[in-house]
């Protein structure tokens, strides 16, 4: 039986931030789900950053389904967990689904892969207190109010909660989740 790990994501995820782990993962020999609000095929972007612009910029990216809803996700049938960034974690956050998905996860201390914007949510849960994250530079104020100590960091560990800041950290933000994910659910 496959150890499966569970994205949660929805319209204005990160292109990279979803298909690297995605990808990354399913390498490994895990099997990968998508959740969204709802079933459908989800609509990314793609943030780069320009010189002269003060924040990075915006422009469609790739599409992808979602392979459930998060109504529907049994968070007992997953080993863990990735919160891509992005714009969908704004709208996300509210959403008391998913912050059902992520306190799951966090009671339990299943391996937790969040990145740039995905904090938010995890804060929305009450994920982050007492936490050491990164996280998109810009979020610092965010990451602290939830009561997380802020660090800007390519990646940073703590217990199962690995965080990064932008997908420019891919490989070290998925080194060190695979290193966690290894220790607590590895592939047979």
């Amino acid at each position: 039986m496959a150890v499966k790990i569970l994205i949660v994501t929805g319209d204005a995820a990160e292109s990279l931030e979803v298909l690297y782990p995605y990808q990354r993962l399913r390498e490994e020999g895990y099997e990968v789900h998508i959740a969204a609000p709802q079933v459908k095929k989800l609509r990314f972007v793609v943030h780069d950053f320009e010189e002269g612009f003060d924040t990075y910029t915006e422009k469609p990216g790739y599409t992808w389904p979602a392979d459930l809803a998060f109504v529907d996700v049994v968070t007992e049938d997953y080993a863990a967990l990735v919160v891509p960034g992005g714009r969908a974690p704004e709208y996300l956050r509210n959403d008391p689904e998913v912050r059902r998905i992520l306190a799951a996860f966090a009671e339990a201390d299943k391996p937790i892969a969040q990145i740039c914007h995905g904090p938010l949510i995890t804060a929305a849960a009450g994920g982050l207190t007492g936490r050491r994250v990164t996280a998109y530079p810009a979020l610092e104020l965010d990451m602290e109010a939830a009561g997380a100590e802020f660090e800007d960091a390519e990646t940073v560990v703590d217990g199962t909660l690995v965080s990064a800041r932008a997908w420019p950290d891919h490989s070290s933000w998925m080194r060190e989740f695979l290193t966690v994910l290894r220790s607590k659910a590895p592939v047979v």
